[in-house]
């Protein structure tokens, strides 16, 4: 059996992937978050969120927030594969009103609670189509404590990454609106697939991700 150590979304947890088909062969192992520690770098975290890999030479799969973690750790241990979704690979990906953002710290005062409430601009944002995917995101959302929500938002908008590991698989949706296909550099697109991809388009994402996964 092949352990394949997955990255959830900022906030989310083992939910937004319960609609894949990771195969027979391949068992996914769903990091848990940790309490950042007070002005500690991304570099510090993931390597502390490590210490919940066994295998050596692993897989990752990061998603949004998980795939920059993925990335993080990838220049910190050995690899067999980094698989990215919904995500980015480096700074240059992440679209420059982000960064804007991560500049003036906004994230760190602008009250984010409303983010945490399911409204049609967040369903839209997110790709959602149908009362199901969101009630999903209602309920991760409100799960979501507002510190590490600030946290993580700060991190991303001040990403400072240019390296790309050598063995990184990106995945993404070419409707997605939180990071735009347009900034990305994909090596395979999900057409129509927002950012919520890995709910609403789970089976075309199951085939490619097994497909990946075979060959590792």
């Amino acid at each position: 059996m092949r352990k394949v150590y997955v990255f959830s979304g900022l906030g989310a947890d083992e939910r937004v992937f319960k609609f894949l088909d990771w195969g027979i062969d391949n068992q996914p192992i769903f990091i848990k978050w940790i309490e950042p520690l007070k002005n500690e770098p991304l570099k510090d975290y993931v390597l502390r969120l490590s210490s919940q890999i066994e295998s050596p030479n692993p897989i990752l799969v990061g998603m949004s927030f998980g795939g920059i973690l993925a990335v993080e750790l990838s220049k910190q241990i050995d690899t067999n594969k980094v698989i990215l979704i919904s995500s980015i690979k480096t700074k240059a990906e992440l679209p420059f009103y982000y960064r804007i953002l991560g500049f003036l710290n906004v994230p760190k005062w602008f009250p984010l609670s409303f983010l945490l409430k399911g409204n049609q601009i967040i369903y839209n944002f997110f790709g959602i189509k149908n009362r199901t995917e969101k009630m999903l995101l209602k309920n991760i959302l409100r799960d979501t404590p507002i510190s590490f929500l600030k946290w993580a938002l700060q991190k991303t908008a001040n990403w400072k990454n240019t390296t790309i590991p050598s063995n990184l698989i990106h995945i993404h949706g070419g409707a997605d609106h939180i990071l735009p296909y347009r900034f990305v550099k994909a090596d395979i697109t999900i057409e129509k697939g927002g950012h919520f991809l890995i709910v609403n388009k789970a089976k075309e994402l199951s085939r490619i991700l097994k497909d990946i996964l075979h060959d590792s």
